[in-house]
C-alpha cells in the first residue's frame, strides 16, 4: 500500500474542497488512500505527489472525472426520507397546480446520484396529475458531478431489492422486468427526467429560469459552514418566490442567516 504524507493529503483535500466543496477532515485520510490507491496502481505511480501533479496537469478532464467518481459518496434509495415525498405530493403540488398558470413545473433534483430521487418525483407527479399530465411540463432536472453515476441513473435499471420500498401499484405501473433480478423504468417516466452534469460549487447559474422546487438533500453534510452558507444563498437566488427547498433530515439551515423560511424539518420556503 502506498502511504500518504500530511502534505500530500492536504494538497489533495484542498483541491477537492476548492473545486467541489467537500470538506475532508484528517480522519478521512484512510478513506482517501483506500479509494485512490487503485488509481495510482493502474497508472503505475508510486506516490501521491506524483498523482497530484498528474491530476493538476491533466487537460483531458479524465483525471478529475476519475477523482470525482472515487471520492463522492453515491448512497441513496427509493423513498428515502418519505415524509418529504408525502409533503411534496400533499402540499407542494396542489400549490403549484394553483399558481403555475403556464403549467410549467420546474423541479430540480440536485446531487441526484443514481436517480432514485428524481424518478420518485416523476412517478409522484404522474400519479398526481393522472390523465391531465400531458397538459403539464413535469420534467425533472437531475444533476450530479459524477459522469459514472449519471450514466447509471439514465439507464433506470434497479434490482428487486432497490424497488422493494415502492408501492406495489408503482412496481406494476412504472417498471418492466429487465432480467431475472432487475427491473427497468418505463420510458414515460425515464423521459420525464433530464440528466445534466453540474457542480454545485460553480458560481454561475446555467439555468434560464428559477425553480419552484429544489431537492438538495444529504449533500451539505460534506461541506463546511462557509461553503454550505454560500451554496444556500445561491439556491435561494435560483428559487422562485413561494418555492421550496428540501434538504436532508440530518441537515439544517441557520435560521438567523438564511433567507429561506422554515416550514418543517428539512423543508424551507422562499417567501
Amino acid at each position: 500500500m502506498i502511504t500518504i504524507s500530511d502534505q500530500e493529503f492536504k494538497r489533495i483535500a484542498d483541491f477537492i474542497h476548492s473545486h467541489y466543496g467537500i470538506h475532508l477532515k484528517d480522519e478521512k485520510r484512510a478513506l482517501v488512500t483506500g479509494r485512490l490507491y487503485p488509481v495510482l496502481t493502474k497508472l503505475g505511480m508510486t506516490s501521491f505527489s506524483e498523482y497530484f501533479n498528474y491530476l493538476v496537469g491533466d487537460r483531458t478532464g479524465e483525471a478529475v472525472a476519475t477523482l470525482v467518481d472515487k471520492m463522492t459518496t453515491n448512497h441513496t434509495f427509493f423513498m428515502r426520507e418519505t415524509a418529504h415525498f408525502d409533503y411534496f405530493r400533499d402540499y407542494v403540488l396542489p400549490f403549484l397546480e394553483h399558481v403555475c398558470k403556464d403549467r410549467d413545473l420546474r423541479i430540480w433534483s440536485a446531487a441526484c446520484s443514481s436517480g432514485e430521487e428524481p424518478y420518485t418525483l416523476a412517478m409522484i407527479m404522474d400519479e398526481y396529475f393522472g390523465n391531465e399530465r400531458a397538459l403539464w411540463d413535469t420534467r425533472v432536472l437531475a444533476t450530479d458531478i459524477s459522469n459514472a453515476i449519471l450514466d447509471a441513473a439514465k439507464e433506470g435499471i434497479y434490482g428487486s431489492d432497490k424497488i422493494a420500498p415502492l408501492p406495489d401499484s408503482w412496481k406494476t405501473r412504472y417498471f418492466n422486468r429487465y432480467d431475472s433480478n432487475q427491473f427497468v423504468l418505463v420510458d414515460r417516466i425515464r423521459n420525464q427526467v433530464i440528466y445534466r452534469k453540474y457542480n454545485l460549487m460553480d458560481k454561475g447559474c446555467p439555468f434560464k429560469r428559477k425553480f419552484h422546487v429544489i431537492f438538495c438533500r444529504n449533500v451539505m453534510i460534506y461541506f463546511d459552514n462557509a461553503t454550505k452558507e454560500e451554496l444556500v444563498d445561491r439556491l435561494y437566488e435560483m428559487t422562485e418566490y413561494g418555492g421550496y427547498l428540501f434538504i436532508g433530515q440530518s441537515e439544517s439551515l441557520n435560521r438567523d442567516s438564511t433567507r429561506f423560511k422554515y416550514v418543517m424539518p428539512a423543508v424551507y420556503r422562499k417567501l
